[in-house]
């Protein structure tokens, strides 16, 4: 193997595949990263056996041939290196890589390229195409809600519903549950539901901040995997086995009180009751009342600790319905706010003890169920 490409180039391109090495594994050469010539381009690849990062930068290829090499010690070489171009060469029948780049010089040791696990082809199966700018902001808006424990495997994935041009991902770990509605550029032919793993959508969201055209997506006929394609770069995962849970009726159908407020008011309010309510097991305090012909309707946002103290926060709010007292963990509310882009949201609740809706003004893609938190008035 012989080729030069830019230190800038290889360097992006670790970037890149090394979210997918492993950290912790029983297999050692999962902690490698795959370099491969791929007619004029040189082919990056990481996997820890769930997910799989696969990455294309220009390169002018002498000598075809392939390696993998510890994804770390290659990862922090190549980052230490200038800004020039990077001479690697793979000398016949060893598995020694040999790196040049201006005025430095390194060795590596290797693993055969034939031992590296092999990548799934997906080539087959429900294939459709989502535009960036949607399909990040629905993998933002739901994918914190999944749970991080494994105690249900199901609920550490997100549940994608692809139907005709609608794709529905929703998410939830037992306290809160977020859905949201986009639109997908290609119809798919069949009706399909699959559970994608949370940390796979999450590593995709990071992928597409410098892509432009749509993302391709392919589930393979037996939905065991999945297959996204950005430009000059391809992520296998595992998805998730089981059935979400029906999450159509957890969702309220109707209130007695809904709340309109400014989402950054609301934030910052919650924010700062959050301060207060670490000690107090993170209840934070909603109480609704409504305004006068005069007066505006408002919302207060409190927090208090036997031993620290406590602190109130109030913020104008347009009131429909009854005064209302409710309590959440101010994480979820937080994680939940922090996610809109809207400026202006709504709160929807039925009684202390019943699930608050949050929806954005203006759009209705978006809906957020926050279980409430029981507390002595």
């Amino acid at each position: 193997m012989r080729l030069t490409c830019l230190q800038e180039n290889l360097n992006r391109g670790l970037s890149v595949v090394g979210r997918a090495v492993a950290t912790r594994t029983t297999l050692p050469i999962t902690n490698n990263v795959l370099l491969a010539t791929d007619q004029s381009r040189l082919k990056l690849a990481a996997t820890n056996l769930e997910m799989a990062i696969t990455c294309w930068i220009g390169a002018k290829v002498e000598e075809e041939g392939a390696i993998t090499v510890p994804a770390r010690l290659l990862t922090e070489f190549i980052n230490s290196l200038p800004n020039d171009k990077v001479d690697i060469s793979l000398p016949l029948q060893t598995k020694t890589l040999e790196l040049k780049c201006a005025r430095f010089e390194a060795r590596i040791s290797g693993v055969d390229a034939k031992d590296f696990p092999p990548i799934p082809k997906i080539e087959q199966g429900i294939t459709t195409k989502v535009e960036v700018e949607a399909l990040h902001w629905g993998i933002t808006q739901v994918v914190f809600a999944a749970a991080s424990e494994e105690s249900r495997p199901v609920l550490t994935g997100v549940d994608a519903e692809f139907d005709g041009d609608l794709l529905t991902l929703a998410a939830a770990d037992g306290f809160r549950l977020a859905v949201y509605k986009l639109s997908l550029a290609t119809p798919v032919s069949q009706k399909t539901e699959v559970i994608i793993p949370a940390r796979t959508l999450a590593e995709l969201n990071r992928l597409m901040t410098d892509q432009e055209e749509a993302v391709e997506i392919t589930v393979n006929p037996n939905k065991s995997q999945a297959l996204f394609r950005l430009k000059n770069i391809e992520l296998v995962s595992q998805l998730v086995q089981g059935t979400f849970p029906q999450y159509a009726q957890l969702i309220p159908q109707s209130y007695n009180t809904r709340v309109v407020v400014d989402v950054a008011q609301f934030l910052r309010a919650t924010k700062t009751a959050s301060i207060f309510a670490r000690d107090g097991s993170g209840i934070v305090r909603l109480v609704i009342v409504p305004g006068g012909e005069l007066t505006p309707g408002k919302m207060t946002i409190s927090a208090r600790s036997e031993e620290i103290g406590d602190d109130v926060g109030e913020i104008d709010a347009i009131v429909e319905g009854e005064e209302a007292k409710i309590a959440f963990n101010g994480k979820y509310l937080t994680d939940a706010l922090g996610v809109l882009r809207e400026t202006q949201v709504a709160l929807e609740t039925t009684n202390p003890s019943s699930p608050g809706v949050i929806r954005p003004v203006g759009v209705d893609n978006y809906i957020h169920v926050v279980m409430p938190m029981f507390v002595q008035w």
